[in-house]
């Protein structure tokens, strides 16, 4: 697919001293060179010399500032509803992008229209260094599953199947057809933003990595997990769901020992079915791009 067929992609990048990792943020994007990109670093008036290097590539930017503002979620806000590309997303200052991202994600999207959002199954975590320090590869997504808590980060001392949040990218409709992001939400605006798309649109998860969370001791959800958890829990409410219990959680991991057989027969409720987005040939110099269904517990 040719460079001319592949959509206008919309990031933003909101900042508020982040110097350090500003940088290595913004290069992550522009180095990829996609060609129809309209991309976004939104500053909160920091402090720290994050202007100085804003403007070193402002240039390169669709459009940048630094003043301040109402915070993290107001910035991406702000920049989406201003921005013309069909493809939306956002990175936060201390994650990064690999150098296929934009690339794949254009070429998903040309290729697969009923795909109204995406995220990859295969999240990295990177260290504060930068130095790959974990990947997973997740089952998939389902909208029964998320409402009944699935998607958020941890629940009752368990990991979950999490949806992360650089690896995330829709289409400009569904983001008008949801509203974007809701209010008072300091933390958990993007499990708010999951939960409106969920209602308009089914989530493809993609066998690819596409970005790299850093854990690193200012990074905000981290530090106020407790915070970040009762903001995505106020969420489930309002759709009238609750996280599972430490009981519910403990059933669906003695039935993952079931034999594959078995597991096949399990209605759904039990058992979920995953959209999956998968390349036909990983040869190919132009990956084609198809769905698939994928069953989970």
């Amino acid at each position: 697919m040719t460079e001319n067929a592949l959509p206008r992609i919309a990031l933003v990048t909101p900042s508020f001293n982040q110097a350090r990792f500003l940088e290595p943020c913004v290069r992550s994007i522009l180095d990829q060179g996609y060609a129809d990109l309209e991309y976004m670093v939104l500053d909160g008036g920091s402090t720290d010399g994050s202007a100085e290097i804003i403007r070193r590539y402002a240039g390169r930017l669709a459009r940048c500032r630094s003043r301040p503002d109402a915070g993290q979620y107001a910035a991406v806000a702000e920049g989406l509803n201003t921005a013309t590309g069909e493809i939306m997303g956002w990175l936060n200052s201390d994650d990064l992008h690999l150098p296929w991202t934009l690339r794949t994600v254009g070429e998903i999207f040309a290729a697969l229209p009923e795909v109204e959002w995406i995220t990859s199954r295969i999240p990295l975590l990177v260290s504060d260094a930068g130095a790959l320090v974990a990947a997973k590869r997740l089952e998939g997504f389902n909208a029964r599953a998320f409402f009944r808590g699935r998607n958020l980060p941890v629940v009752r001392g368990f990991y979950t199947c999490f949806i992360q949040q650089e690896s995330t990218f829709w289409r400009r409709s569904l983001w008008e057809r949801s509203g974007g992001f809701g209010a008072g939400l300091d933390l958990a605006g993007d499990f708010d933003l999951w939960a409106r798309f969920w209602r308009h649109a089914t989530l493809h998860a993609v066998g690819v990595p596409l970005a790299c969370f850093r854990l690193q001791p200012d990074q905000k959800t981290a530090r106020h997990m407790t915070r970040y958890m009762g903001e995505a829990e106020q969420v489930l409410r309002r759709e009238k769901m609750r996280p599972p219990s430490r009981g519910e959680i403990l059933v669906r991991r003695a039935l993952r020992q079931l034999p594959p057989a078995v597991q096949r027969r399990l209605p759904e409720g039990i058992a979920y079915t995953a959209r999956i987005i998968e390349s036909t040939d990983l040869e190919a110099r132009a990956p084609q791009w198809r769905v698939t269904n994928e069953r989970f517990i």
